[in-house]
């Protein structure tokens, strides 16, 4: 499906001409979602990048699910568009650390926490895995502009991301869609088994 320009980071695995899609809707404080990118991880890079078998025919593209009955949850999706535009090629490995910490800005956690504390607390997952250089970058992106109610740098691309969603009826997450159909069958408990078929019946080119 389409993606605009500036958000193609969020393509995950395989090549940006593959003639099939899957759209990968995720929440970063969505157990779920954790789960099931750990296997987009494991089991679907290896399958749709270079040298897997489905190279050139599937693409992967992760798809920004806010979903607002987290707090936190904007702002975890600012920090993953910040990171996909300060430095593009680390964006999936800040997606899966952020993940694999989900539980430091679950609603508790965060609910003593002030919006730039939970952003500091994002800028030293960042720092992790693009390193410390590119850190000032990153929190220019999540800093207020100076308008009262303008939003951040990377407010825009959110907008993009949650527009696409709901257009698309996405409600909860993961969803996944294959060329552009809600694929129900597909699961968080999925593993290599269940990938394999799934990629071997849907697959045409």
């Amino acid at each position: 499906m389409a993606l605009q320009p500036s958000l193609h980071p969020l393509i995950i695995a395989g090549r940006y001409d593959a003639p099939q899609t899957l759209d990968i809707f995720l929440d970063y404080v969505c157990p779920f979602s954790a789960k099931l990118a750990l296997a987009i991880n494991s089991v679907l890079k290896p399958a749709l990048d270079a040298g897997g078998k489905y190279e050139g025919k599937v693409k992967a593209i992760f798809r920004l699910q806010v979903q607002p009955w987290h707090a936190s949850s904007t702002f975890t999706h600012e920090a993953g568009l910040a990171a996909a535009r300060v430095a593009p090629d680390r964006f999936w490995a800040f997606s899966l650390a952020l993940f694999k910490k989900q539980t430091d800005f679950f609603d508790i956690p965060c609910s003593t926490m002030t919006p730039l504390q939970i952003r500091e607390k994002l800028a030293a997952i960042f720092s992790e895995v693009a390193g410390e250089d590119k850190v000032p970058a990153f929190k220019e992106l999540l800093t207020l502009k100076n308008t009262p109610n303008g939003g951040v740098a990377v407010t825009d691309d959110l907008k993009y991301n949650v527009k696409f969603s709901r257009q698309n009826g996405i409600h909860v997450s993961p969803t996944v869609l294959w060329d552009g159909l809600v694929a129900n069958e597909i699961s968080s408990s999925w593993g290599e088994k269940e990938w394999t078929e799934f990629l071997a019946a849907k697959v045409v080119v």
